[in-house]
């Protein structure tokens, strides 16, 4: 992995953060980035971790930064429709509608790659994933890249594999430490990681919820979404326990939570829920949830690392409304949740 470098004899080792609106940052990043390094982004989304995709090397860095494993695709930025082409077989119909009404955007496409082509960033798989997102620091690096010759940029979330997903450039930093060159973009703006749509088979998939609700989705696709099954491809942040953080993450309804709560809490205990905790109760750190979902978005991964860094042990979190607003929060809580899955909270968690 090429993390620590010197790019035109600036060295980008030391203060590893620079402000993504100054024009020498950019250009500083894009330089490393056509170069085979390692560059850490803002997107709307979260912060990503990213190499230039036509390359299988500079992809091979992002695994093993990350001990992601290699055949665990990756996710391809692209600026718009014509760098999609580059990496994208065939875009169908579908495909084109969902672009035209969510591109640049929360929303990654999965579609057949371009043979020879991003073979790593896909994980060897025949498809790949497409995203064009909004952020105006991650555009004008891909701008700047395009000037260079670089298409496309793999970049999942900037944080070790399995862990919380980050959403400021400190968080980056944090992960991993100063040798690797991050463009500060701000807190971003939507906090959960794309809705992802398989287009590849015939018919639109939803593999991944995100802030887009199926009901968007299908409007735009101008079909039903089905379900994904056993024949979809591998897409990011779709294993069964993930963006979990050190502190064990118990999704508890309310009922239960209160119930847990009433009785003897554990040390070490963060609570962060809807509702306030019940009087008298002390020793528990606690976070209010909004009560909208997409503000939830925003601050859920920031509210884990903040629990985490605060020194909890366990972080029970109020369950969220059943609705579709909420299914890509919903979606995030319950992989964090399964990583540290226990039998003695079957009760609570189902209750």
């Amino acid at each position: 992995m090429s993390v620590g470098m010197r790019v035109d004899g600036i060295s980008v080792n030391g203060t590893a953060v620079k402000d993504g609106n100054s024009a020498e940052a950019i250009a500083l990043a894009a330089r490393a980035l056509a170069d085979g390094h390692l560059v850490g982004l803002p997107t709307e989304t979260v912060y990503g971790l990213a190499a230039r995709a036509d390359q299988d090397e500079a992809v091979a860095g992002i695994f093993a930064a990350k001990g992601r494993p290699s055949d665990h695709p990756l996710i391809v930025h692209v600026l718009d429709e014509q760098g999609a082409r580059v990496f994208a077989d065939d875009l169908p119909p579908v495909a084109h509608r969902l672009i035209e009404a969510f591109w640049p955007g929360p929303l990654t496409l999965i579609v057949t790659r371009r043979d020879g082509v991003a073979q790593a960033a896909a994980g060897g798989q025949p498809t790949v994933g497409l995203r064009s997102p909004s952020h105006p620091v991650a555009r004008a690096l891909m701008a700047a890249c395009r000037e260079l010759g670089v298409q496309g940029l793999a970049a999942p979330s900037a944080n070790r594999f399995g862990r919380v997903s980050p959403t400021l450039a400190a968080h980056v930093a944090e992960e991993f430490g100063p040798g690797l060159l991050v463009l500060d973009g701000g807190p971003c703006e939507v906090g959960i990681e794309s809705s992802i749509v398989d287009c590849s088979r015939g018919h639109p998939v939803l593999l991944r919820p995100g802030v887009l609700t199926p009901a968007q989705l299908e409007a735009a696709a101008g079909e039903p979404l089905r379900a994904s099954d056993r024949h979809a491809p591998k897409a990011s942040g779709t294993l069964a326990a993930h963006y979990a953080p050190r502190a064990r993450v118990r999704l508890l309804s309310s009922e239960a939570l209160q119930q847990a709560l009433a009785a003897p809490t554990p040390a070490g205990l963060a609570v962060y829920s809807r509702t306030d905790l019940p009087a008298g109760l002390s020793g528990v750190l606690y976070r209010h949830m909004p009560a909208q979902a997409k503000a939830v978005a925003r601050e859920l991964f920031a509210v884990l690392r903040e629990l985490d860094a605060a020194g909890a042990a366990q972080i029970w979190v109020e369950a969220p409304p059943v609705e579709a607003a909420w299914d890509g929060i919903r979606d995030r809580l319950s992989r964090a949740a399964a990583a540290f899955a226990a039998p003695e909270f079957d009760d609570l968690e189902n209750s």
